[in-house]
């Protein structure tokens, strides 16, 4: 993570407020770390805000049919995190044959500057545009502070993925990328059709880390498990996660968090390399994605490099979509404008789309 990344999430998550969970409710429990980091004092800033907002939330009435999955998790509390299972379906549409590259579209209404996205189409129009375009599944970064989207959106998504069962390409997969710091959380992201949540080992600790893995397995939902470092993949893997996704700045880091990793024979874990955009106009992202299959991971995660070049015919997040997964090689193409001023991608961009 970055230091401006760093800076955001500080500035974005500092406020909190006190608020009382209704008794049916376990509140959240602080966790306990020695770590002094910048990064760790950041996520408990994070971590804090998140657990007021779900206090407010189960004071002010939990659904019924949030209530209902609750219960599922609860009445599953005591059985032991499946880790023989076969690959989910996430898993499998995630990990595909060695040299290709599949790609998570992240939806979000603020990118990292703070700021809302201009023209920012509505989940109902970009759900068929990032299906049509091969991306594997749809996340949605379902917090107001961080992407300015709510569970409606998640709903929306899943929504309009449940309609197009007929159509070709069928359906994607919908993953809530939510800061998820309690079982209501996921319990809210089954009743929205979300097939998957992200959980963030670094904020929430191994201890609640296994605990929301069995609260998704309880649901038929699989756990995205994001990591910073080497001895945070391999703790992840050691706790059970079979999707492991890298959430650090550039290729070479992302290749050391998994160098060496023990995964148990018999067992498959499939990683994700999240792609952070640059602060540019180029598209350098689309090579990192090439980087990243050349490398062994078996998908990517893009976020807000969809959205930087606006939403014209050549530069929407389609067309970002569609070249990250080409079979380009890097040591015969780029993305960069075929001007060397490296500022876009305008013609070359189609030509990879091709």
């Amino acid at each position: 993570m970055t230091v401006s990344r760093l800076a955001l999430f500080l500035t974005l998550w500092a406020s909190s407020v006190d608020a009382f969970a209704p008794a049916a409710f376990v509140a959240p429990q602080t966790l306990e770390s020695s770590s002094s980091s910048a990064l760790y004092a950041i996520g408990v800033l994070a971590r804090k805000a998140k657990e007021a907002d779900i206090r407010k939330y189960c004071e002010a009435g939990v659904e019924d049919n949030v209530m209902v999955e609750y219960k599922k998790i609860t009445a599953a509390k005591d059985e032991p995190l499946d880790m023989d299972k076969d690959a989910g379906p996430l898993q499998v549409v995630l990990t595909r044959r060695k040299g290709t590259i599949t790609v998570i579209a992240e939806y979000k209404r603020k990118v990292e500057n703070g700021g809302f996205i201009d023209e920012m189409f509505d989940p109902e129009v970009l759900s068929p545009t990032f299906r049509e375009y091969g991306a594997c599944a749809i996340a949605v970064m379902a917090d107001e502070r961080m992407g300015g989207c709510t569970y409606k959106d998640l709903a929306a998504f899943a929504e309009e993925q449940r309609r197009a069962r007929n159509d070709i390409p069928g359906p994607v997969m919908i993953v809530n990328n939510d800061l998820i710091v309690d079982e209501v959380q996921i319990a809210q992201t089954a009743v929205s059709g979300a097939k998957a949540v992200v959980l963030i080992l670094g904020v929430i600790g191994e201890e609640k880390l296994t605990d929301f893995m069995k609260a998704a397995q309880a649901l038929d939902m699989e756990s995205v498990v994001s990591i910073t470092s080497k001895e945070e993949a391999q703790k992840a893997v050691d706790l059970g996660a079979r999707i492991i996704m890298v959430s650090v700045a550039g290729l070479e880091d992302k290749t050391a968090c998994l160098e060496g990793l023990e995964i148990p024979e018999g067992r498959q874990v499939t990683t994700i390399a999240s792609i952070m955009a640059r602060n540019d106009k180029g598209l350098d992202e689309i090579e990192e994605a090439w980087g990243c299959r050349d490398k062994g991971f078996n998908s990517v995660w893009v976020s807000d490099a969809l959205y930087k070049l606006g939403m014209d015919t050549s530069e929407h997040p389609g067309a970002i979509i569609k070249s990250m997964s080409a079979k380009s090689s890097l040591k015969w193409a780029s993305p960069k404008a075929r001007g060397g001023k490296g500022e876009g991608a305008r013609e070359y961009l189609g030509d990879i789309m091709m």
